[in-house]
């Protein structure tokens, strides 16, 4: 695997990278960004440090979180690395992909899609769960002990992650994350294009769905941390966070649920309360700052 890197820059004392690689699973370039804290060393120490896994939103790409949510202090004295991927691929040559703010760049909804032309290219789920902490794990001196939270569309990419795949990672958390993709405009436009009309496919790739199904198959329920601005334009039509949290509250799956009072959907939100996340990740990472 041959890694580009394209920029360097220091921060909090440590070190950000924005790298570009070819991606099987996406059939193409991507890049993603690793903020890497001074307690990381050379990969070929034997001191390795935990991962977070950030997944951003809708149109948003590997920046984003970065330069707006004011994270790395708090990952710097957490002896914290933090992995920002993109949201899609990019020129992917499928037609309509730039046509829409919601549907094909910048809005891959870490699904891997079935439907043609989309399933050439548009595999995120598979990306971030395999390829990309593959990468990550041989190139960076980061220990197979991750946890992952994201934002939006992200906050569902963290959620169905953690839920499909039960220990994989010690926490997940989510900022205003569209929890029942199912049954709001976005994700049913997303996931119409990527799986197909048939709604019964879609169930694997929506949270409330993954609560129920993981109860169903005795699996041990791991704990969420939810946040969400009450004053988000998204809440009511897209985000619909009381159908997750009363499927979660019937079958007895904990959510830390926490409702900040006159805060929207912006990274003004996510930069208030991102370093009680990284806290909250670093406790269950075993951590101790």
């Amino acid at each position: 695997m041959s890694l580009k890197q394209i920029s360097e820059v220091k921060v909090s004392g440590g070190r950000l990278l924005r790298v570009e690689h070819w991606s099987a699973v996406c059939n193409g370039s991507m890049t993603f960004a690793i903020f890497l804290p001074p307690q990381a060393k050379q990969v070929t120490e034997t001191k390795m440090v935990p991962v977070l896994y950030w997944l951003s939103g809708l149109t948003c790409n590997d920046e984003n979180f970065s330069q707006k949510a004011g994270a790395f202090s708090m990952a710097t004295k957490l002896g914290m690395a933090i992995v920002m991927p993109d949201t899609s691929p990019r020129d992917a040559a499928i037609g309509g992909e730039d046509e829409a703010y919601d549907l094909g760049t910048g809005a891959g909804f870490y699904v891997n899609a079935t439907q043609a032309p989309w399933s050439d290219a548009y595999n995120m789920y598979s990306y971030v769960t395999e390829e990309l902490p593959s990468i990550i794990q041989t190139h960076y001196a980061v220990s197979d002990q991750a946890a992952i939270s994201g934002h939006s569309m992200g906050g569902h990419g963290a959620l169905i992650c953690a839920l499909k795949n039960p220990g994989k990672y010690a926490s997940v958390s989510a900022f205003a994350p569209i929890t029942s993709p199912s049954q709001c405009p976005w994700g049913r436009k997303g996931l119409t294009a990527y799986l197909g009309s048939d709604e019964d496919t879609w169930a694997d790739w929506d949270a409330s769905h993954l609560v129920q199904k993981n109860h169903d198959a005795g699996i041990i329920p791991q704990a969420i941390l939810i946040d969400q601005g009450a004053s988000d334009p998204f809440y009511a039509d897209q985000l619909m966070p009381e159908l997750f949290n009363a499927t979660c509250e019937r079958l007895h799956h904990p959510v830390d649920y926490r409702e900040r009072e006159g805060y929207d959907h912006s990274y003004y939100y996510i930069s208030s309360f991102i370093d009680e996340h990284l806290q909250y990740h670093a406790a269950n990472l075993g951590i101790t700052a």
